[in-house]
């Protein structure tokens, strides 16, 4: 009787353990979560809480996606930066209840670009910022969206 109290405590023990090792990667995770830029009802918000001020269009931006968005559920878009140096690409949707719908950091001469569906919620500005030498630059695109995808 005793070698199964031993045996029941040391697999508590180890489900305790293994607990603890798959939560701290979480806690580093909720560490670069960005919770005021991501939870910001306003574009104003969003950009505030990502630090990002005195922003200046670029035509060495590329914001692809759809004039005309049939589902808003489902909207496929492309962000490429020519800038050097990108350190960050932020993808914002005006009219989403929360607007900041992405945030990507590039490390190491990672190429600044990314593809993604995203949702929207109805007929808004996209806008893509980019964060290069500590200074923001922006492209939009008006995209008109058939029936929503968020509310």
């Amino acid at each position: 009787m005793k070698l199964r109290m031993n045996r029941r405590h040391f697999m508590q023990t180890c489900c305790a353990l293994a607990g603890l090792a798959l939560a701290a990667p979480l806690r580093a995770l909720a560490a670069l979560w960005n919770a005021a830029a991501f939870e910001a009802r306003d574009v104003g918000g969003a950009l505030q809480g990502m630090g990002a001020s005195a922003i200046k269009p670029s035509a060495d931006i590329v914001l692809v996606a759809p004039d005309l968005a049939e589902n808003g559920a489902i909207v496929q878009i492309e962000v490429e930066s020519r800038i050097p140096g990108t350190e960050a690409i932020a993808i914002l949707a005006e009219k989403n209840p929360t607007p900041l719908v992405a945030n990507f950091t590039f490390v190491n001469g990672a190429e600044p670009y990314v593809i993604l569906r995203i949702k929207l919620a109805e007929t808004g500005e996209l806008k893509a910022i980019v964060k290069a030498g500590g200074k923001y630059y922006s492209a939009a695109k008006n995209v008109e969206v058939a029936v929503g995808g968020c509310g």
